[in-house]
């Protein structure tokens, strides 16, 4: 039998994982990225982690077919060279040649969050589909678009920022250097401002309390507790959320006309409690009329393995 091995590359560690045929993750490594230390130290150590995955899987190296890389930032998936990483000393350095070199596979690597929306396309919320959109609520708003089974990348392999798509003119500061992006408000760290900037305007709010059983931090989950506690301070922050990730999840329904919509990320883990008011505010701002062909809004299932999964794809799988 034949495996295919994905790596995902974070600032903070490397995860590996070996996939069968199946789909099943069957082996696993992880290792520290290390930051700050040179790329090739970072590369070394992503190289000694599918080894250590595939030692894991119980299988030889040479029943390894492919070896897919998922990276936090633009990544030429022609020339196998990671131009830029913000967060990692990537800049023009090309991980596919130094890779293939090391571990004697052929390598492909993409942007992380593309890999992740590869991921729960092939074997998770999007299971089936062939148009396919993610967006991941983290710290900040990622994205994976996946067209006719394929995923779209742009004629630079920077596409699918869907966090910097402009929702507010003239609104917050976003890191991209904009003002009113999405991220400024639906990413995690989004929601904690909004949340923070609530509880100061009402002190006697739970979010308070709940922030104190927390250790005093602010959580993006924070809002979320005290609405369920009837608290009507939170349930304006979760109300003002839920109203601005459906409006921009809208619209990029509305632009791709995608099968499935998929919510992962951090803020997800909210359940039911996200996703029905969401599904309920999206539904009427959706430009086609007919149920039956509105996209399908659903939360990501894979979790963490998606992005593993959807890298060791990256070459072979089709997206049936």
């Amino acid at each position: 039998m034949e495996y295919y091995l994905g790596i995902d590359l974070g600032g903070t560690s490397i995860k590996a994982g070996v996939v069968d045929g199946d789909f099943r993750i069957i082996g696993r490594a992880k290792e520290k990225t290390g930051i700050p230390r040179p790329a090739e130290e970072i590369m070394d150590a992503m190289a000694q982690c599918a080894r250590k995955a595939a030692e894991d899987a119980g299988i030889a190296w040479a029943d390894i077919r492919r070896i897919g890389v998922g990276v936090p930032g633009t990544a030429n998936e022609e020339t196998g060279v990671v131009e830029y990483a913000n967060n990692l000393p990537f800049e023009n350095v090309p991980m596919r040649a130094y890779l293939e070199k090391k571990l004697h596979k052929v390598i492909d690597i993409t942007n992380d969050a593309n890999a992740a929306a590869l991921g729960e396309v092939l074997a998770g919320a999007a299971k089936g589909a062939v148009d396919a959109v993610v967006v991941t609520l983290g710290t900040g708003v990622g994205g994976g678009i996946v067209i006719g089974g394929k995923l779209f990348t742009g004629f630079h392999y920077g596409a699918a920022e869907l966090g910097h798509m402009g929702i507010v003119l003239g609104g917050r500061p976003c890191t991209c250097g904009r003002r009113g992006c999405l991220e400024a408000y639906v990413s995690a760290t989004g929601l904690i401002r909004s949340t923070k900037e609530a509880m100061d305007a009402h002190p006697d709010s739970r979010m308070w309390e709940v922030a104190a059983q927390n250790g005093g931090k602010v959580s993006g989950r924070t809002a979320f507790l005290a609405a369920g506690q009837g608290d009507a301070a939170g349930q304006a922050v979760v109300d003002a959320y839920i109203e601005q990730l459906g409006y921009g999840l809208a619209s990029i329904a509305n632009i791709l006309a995608p099968q499935v919509l998929v919510i992962g990320g951090g803020v997800s883990n909210e359940g039911e409690n996200l996703l029905r008011p969401l599904v309920a505010c999206i539904r009427p701002q959706l430009y086609v009329r007919d149920p039956e062909k509105q996209a399908r809004v659903v939360l990501a299932t894979l979790g963490n393995d998606a992005g593993l999964i959807g890298a060791a794809f990256l070459g072979s799988a089709r997206c049936d």
